[in-house]
């Protein structure tokens, strides 16, 4: 038998980006600020308040949307850091638990001026009030549909983790476009630039293809980058261990496969701004923006993860400028 591996290496995904890295001078405010929202808000204490400080959602949301005005920013980070809240919560629940937060999440949406939820609902009542004051009507619709959409594919996560299934890449890679959440994100940055784009051209194949291929980039790398804590706890819902079973490769040949994936997503961007039609000078500039924001969080998602702590601890830097990944040990069920 061949022994397992100790360490991967990393695909070079920020030299294949060459997008400029911006970041808002409102970070170190919006950090501050957000943090006390959701302390409050989900009344977080010890381990979760740790997992807080070393995320660094605030810088992730100034490189993602850096051209925004305070007030847009920080709901862009509450928003964003609530929805690793989320994800972190989703992850050590069954279908009937993501179905219930997702009850009560979309309620607070869908009915914002009546619904009287605690805790997680009164959260979300409260940045979606914020942000029905000066989005579109077509961003509004966006945002609450494709939240909809992420809950309802993070249910089949969870039933697919408790059977131990592991799909197909085909069916793996429609599910994530969902569970990824950066469907609703691509509406905040309508949201964040004052965007009133028509739905008609934010439905048009090219302009849905460019969103398509950024929420690949961003999902697909981030399966690269979380694959090892992910593997550690046994979670085999991520792209590795879909490319490993449906190919027959070994860990570093399913990392190079989606690596590679990565790369043509970066290049697919770029190329379908080539036949992108005019709607003329205004629906035109505004939709440049729109694209801009998309490539904000390709360069801004990339370089965040590796100064984040939520997949390379404090090691981040030094992972970065090696492109080595020392594999932790399996977690047993005790530990």
């Amino acid at each position: 038998m061949q022994s397992q591996p100790k360490k991967f290496i990393l695909p070079d995904l920020v030299s294949h980006c060459t997008f400029t890295l911006r970041c808002s001078r409102h970070r170190r405010r919006i950090t501050g600020e957000t943090k006390q929202w959701l302390f409050k808000g989900d009344n977080l204490t010890g381990r979760a308040r740790d997992k807080y400080h070393g995320l660094k959602a605030g810088l992730l949301t100034a490189m993602c949307y850096p051209d925004a005005a305070y007030p847009q920013l920080r709901l862009c980070n509450d928003f964003l850091t609530y929805l690793f809240h989320l994800d972190n919560l989703s992850d050590d629940m069954d279908n009937r638990g993501t179905r219930s937060v997702a009850t009560v999440v979309l309620n607070s949406l869908y009915h914002p001026r009546i619904y009287s939820p605690e805790r997680i609902g009164k959260m979300t009542r409260d940045y979606f009030r914020r942000m029905i004051a000066t989005a579109s009507p077509g961003s509004q619709q966006r945002f609450i549909e494709t939240f909809d959409f992420f809950f309802q594919s993070v249910t089949q996560q969870a039933l697919d983790r408790a059977a131990g299934v592991i799909p197909d890449l085909e069916s793996y890679i429609a599910l994530r476009r969902d569970t990824s959440g950066c469907k609703p994100c691509w509406a905040l940055i309508e949201y964040a630039n004052n965007l009133d784009i028509p739905d008609e051209v934010m439905e048009h194949p090219i302009v849905r293809n460019l969103g398509e291929a950024a929420n690949d980039l961003v999902t697909w790398s981030n399966d690269i980058f979380s694959y090892n804590v992910e593997q550690s706890k046994g979670d085999t819902h991520n792209m590795i261990p879909v490319v490993m079973a449906q190919e027959g490769l070994d860990l570093q040949s399913a990392v190079d496969f989606v690596g590679d994936m990565c790369k043509q997503s970066i290049d697919r961007f770029i190329e379908e701004q080539e036949y992108l039609p005019s709607w003329g000078p205004k629906i035109d500039a505004d939709l440049a923006i729109y694209i801009d924001g998309l490539a904000n969080w390709i360069v801004g998602s990339l370089h965040w993860s590796f100064d984040s702590e939520r997949y390379f601890g404090k090691t981040g830097r030094q992972v970065k400028a090696t492109r080595v990944v020392e594999l932790l040990p399996r977690r047993t069920s005790s530990s």
